[in-house]
């Protein structure tokens, strides 16, 4: 298993890993057809533009297959006062969970985020998604609950927080 910053050539196989993970955490959580209409395609384009415009983002890859990936930055929304960073997203194939990748995905991005002057970190997961425990095992501590539109659905979602992203339990 190789954990490296992505490049703009690995923007399929995050596409891949995005749409098929999409497929089986969010079945049922998510309307069904907003599911059926993610593309490799679309997504391989947006993931491309974020690499090329510099986002971070790593990933794992298995005998040069991409199998999962993290990104992040700078907290996007200006809500939540003493969180300068967020985790955008981290999504690993379904064969490959519940095996440590999670924690070695992020180790860097936390890294690469402090080295960027950013000190603290939140994280926003569906309420029904289990992986809200992967935060908290991490020591997140939950913030908020705000209701979204999702495909012409309100769901909750969980934003989850790290006062000091150097107290992320990696």
């Amino acid at each position: 298993m190789n954990i490296r910053k992505a490049t703009p050539q690995d923007a399929a196989g995050i596409a891949k890993v995005q749409v098929d993970t999409w497929k089986t955490t969010y079945r049922g959580m998510v309307p069904d057809d907003y599911l059926a209409q993610m593309t490799y395609s679309r997504r391989e384009e947006m993931w491309e533009k974020i690499i090329e415009d510099g986002q971070v983002v790593y990933v794992a890859e298995d005998n040069g297959e991409v199998v999962g990936f993290a990104n992040g930055g700078e907290e996007r929304s200006n809500k939540y006062s003493g969180y300068d960073g967020e985790l955008f997203a981290i999504y690993i194939l379904e064969s490959y969970q519940r095996q440590g990748l999670g924690r070695k995905l992020i180790a860097p991005l936390v890294e690469d985020m402090k080295g960027k002057g950013l000190t603290s970190m939140i994280v926003c997961v569906l309420e029904k998604n289990d992986s809200k425990l992967f935060y908290e095992v991490l020591g997140a501590e939950k913030v908020d609950t705000v209701k979204i539109n999702f495909g012409g659905r309100e769901l909750k979602e969980a934003v989850y927080g790290w006062k000091d992203i150097d107290q992320v339990k990696l």
